[in-house]
């Protein structure tokens, strides 16, 4: 279609995971090219197949589609709702509205992608209808970078160098000048007939940790820019210190991308000079990969990468249930773990060193598998992202792509005594243990009872007693990793 406005033609922008104005290709289309666009979100939890979005996303999602309700408006429009089968719904507003063309931004995951793959061909051989599709979520297509024998990257750092070679600086569309609605409208749900937010007021605190929407992630932007990114490489692993970007659940929704963080961070190219800004931009490049992943190893999220590790023998889940519920609660006696685990259930969220080290406990020395964690994080994480989710996760178990050797097999207290040296992070989110002074925090029952009593401290009273014992459960891990070498 040629650039000059096309008048008297309607299009439906279909929204999912690209909840924003700006850098948003499927919309700036549709704007440049048609006298009307319909923005609609289709809530389809059936259409994510295996994976709806979890309790704390739904939170996430409800006041993303507020905040961006509230920007349309401000520009003349709404965000038309909707909620069923995603092609059944578009085939309503095309009949209401008279549409003539469909846009969306692509997804990758395997279910959603089939399922956009099928609508497409719907919409352009049984509705001759336009229908295009774009690139809002990565730098690179999950397809365009492939090794020298024309397979995807499983490996992480040549990849890595191939992006720094071959980078060209991403084009990011403004916001639109106006997102002109049909003077009526065609029907919409309320906002809260979705039903995303919880029941119980178990989010009650996710309001004093976390703004969703696309301004607050512009805002999250410029927070990390200006007091972080300077000393991002000496900070990073820190849980107790703010050195990180938190801008992971304003990217899994599409509040802000990749490509908008690229251009302010480098804004004369890239690679940049700058080595904190580099090893800031090397996590962006890891979620690449991680996509990149996804897309050409669809069993990514249930079987691991590694075929050897189908047969790894993990605890009966009959065995485990109790440790797993002692993880799930922050109960476990570890008090990194503990923390990191009460972090998650308080704030929707965790830091990114913590949830290596919850992570490798969880599987390696409670033997519970990675699946289980898995299922967990989706839930109870703001930013469950599939990719980097079933990524991290086999990272750490040992059995992805690029993996951790199994038999790094972390030590959750020198993990706590080299990056919280001081505490303060178990000391935030494990009050019980708050007046233990030093290191000795990070491993109360090495202290003996009366001077744990003299601090109202009382292992397996106000405090569990570790769950497993760490030297011993390193070995049995070790010992179950010889059985499929």
């Amino acid at each position: 279609m040629p650039d000059s406005k096309v008048t008297s033609t309607t299009a439906i922008v279909w929204l999912r995971q690209d909840l924003r104005l700006a850098d948003n290709p499927a919309l700036a289309y549709g704007c440049r090219h048609f006298q009307q666009v319909i923005p609609v979100y289709i809530w389809d939890p059936q259409g994510e197949a295996d994976w709806a979005p979890g309790a704390a996303s739904r939170w996430w999602l409800h006041h993303s589609l507020s905040a961006l309700d509230k920007s349309l408006r401000e520009r003349f429009s709404q965000l038309i709702i909707r909620a069923g089968d995603s092609q059944a719904e578009l085939a309503n507003l095309i009949d209401t509205c008279n549409a003539t063309a469909v846009f969306w931004n692509r997804r990758y995951e395997p279910a959603v992608s089939q399922r956009d793959a099928d609508i497409k061909n719907w919409l352009k051989d049984e509705l001759q209808l336009e229908c295009r599709s774009f690139n809002a979520w990565l730098c690179w297509e999950p397809w365009e970078l492939q090794t020298g024998q024309g397979n995807p990257y499983r490996v992480f750092t040549p990849m890595w160098k191939r992006m720094l070679n071959e980078w060209r600086l991403p084009e990011t569309p403004g916001i639109p000048d106006s997102v002109p609605l049909p003077e009526q409208p065609p029907e919409s749900l309320q906002l809260d007939q979705l039903n995303l937010l919880p029941g119980l007021d178990w989010d009650k605190q996710f309001y004093q940790h976390w703004q969703p929407g696309e301004q607050a992630g512009m805002r999250q932007l410029q927070r990390f820019t200006s007091s972080a990114l300077g000393d991002y490489l000496e900070q990073r692993d820190l849980p107790a210190e703010s050195g990180i970007s938190r801008l992971s659940p304003h990217l899994h929704f599409g509040e802000i991308s990749t490509r908008q963080i690229v251009r302010q961070l480098c804004p004369d190219g890239y690679p940049a000079a700058d080595r904190q800004v580099n090893g800031y931009l090397r996590q962006l490049a890891w979620r690449e990969f991680s996509w990149q992943l996804l897309y050409n190893f669809p069993q990514l999220p249930h079987l691991p990468l590694q075929e050897k590790f189908i047969a790894f023998p993990w605890r009966d889940s009959k065995a485990y249930q109790g440790d797993l519920v002692a993880w799930q609660k922050g109960l476990t006696g570890i008090p990194i773990i503990d923390a990191g685990m009460r972090e998650l259930w308080v704030t929707g969220w965790m830091h990114n060193r913590v949830r290596m080290l919850v992570a490798s406990f969880l599987t390696k020395n409670l033997l519970i598998p990675w699946q289980a964690g898995q299922a967990w994080f989706w839930d109870t994480l703001v930013d469950a992202d599939l990719a980097n989710n079933s990524q991290g996760w086999q990272w750490t178990a040992g059995c992805g792509a690029d993996a951790s050797p199994y038999f790094r097999i972390f030590n959750p207290v020198t993990q706590a005594e080299r990056f919280d040296p001081m505490g303060d992070y178990v000391r935030q989110w494990v009050p019980e243990l708050d007046a233990i002074q030093g290191k000795a925090i990070h491993s109360p029952w090495t202290l003996d009872a009366s001077s744990l009593q003299a601090l109202g401290v009382e292992l397996g009273k106000t405090y569990p007693l570790p769950i497993v014992d760490l030297k011993v459960t390193r070995e049995r891990a070790l010992a179950a990793y010889q059985r499929i070498r």
